[in-house]
């Protein structure tokens, strides 16, 4: 079925566009919350006023993305971890870890958008991609710093034999 988006969408697309979907989908979601109408010419000319106020607002949205995107790849981030003597970290950097730190940075960046694979779990300097906006993605520079835990000795206890019993002094 071909529908007019009356308002964005981030699967399909902005408003204004035309999209082909199939018919559940239209009078069952899009229809139905207003996201979509039917196409026609009536719709067009209904939607070209909305599409260049929405046009507006997402110029405006990206700009200010891009300036957090700017400050995103000027922050780095750095965690103090425990390391064993053979260099073995004992916690990990999660996505929510970062994003609480630059939540303290002056940043409000979800766990979510914090592209992080697998959980950091090495010593070292990283990049970590951060999903600003749907067109737009930074990096922010992620060291991990090892600290040596210092493990303490296990005396050994003499080995009895099966045998023998214990001496009593």
């Amino acid at each position: 079925m071909k529908l007019i988006l009356s308002a964005d969408d981030a699967t399909l697309g902005h408003t204004g566009d035309v999209v082909e979907v199939t018919a559940g989908y239209a009078r069952n979601c899009l229809i139905p919350r207003g996201l979509a109408l039917p196409y026609s010419k009536d719709a067009i000319r209904r939607i070209e006023k909305h599409r260049v106020a929405a046009e507006q607002v997402r110029i405006a949205q990206l700009s200010d993305m891009q300036a957090l995107a700017d400050k995103l790849a000027s922050i780095e981030l750095s965690f103090t971890e425990k390391v064993s003597s053979a260099g073995h970290l004992y916690g990990a950097v999660t996505a929510k870890r970062i994003s609480e730190a630059l939540g303290e940075q002056g940043v409000d960046i979800s766990e979510s958008n914090v592209r992080l694979g697998e959980p950091i779990r090495a010593v070292g300097e990283f990049e970590v991609p951060i999903h600003v906006h749907s067109d737009l993605n930074a990096a922010v520079k992620v060291w991990v710093v090892g600290q040596e835990v210092v493990e303490p000795e296990v005396e050994e206890t003499p080995e009895l034999d099966e045998d023998s019993e214990p001496s009593e002094a």
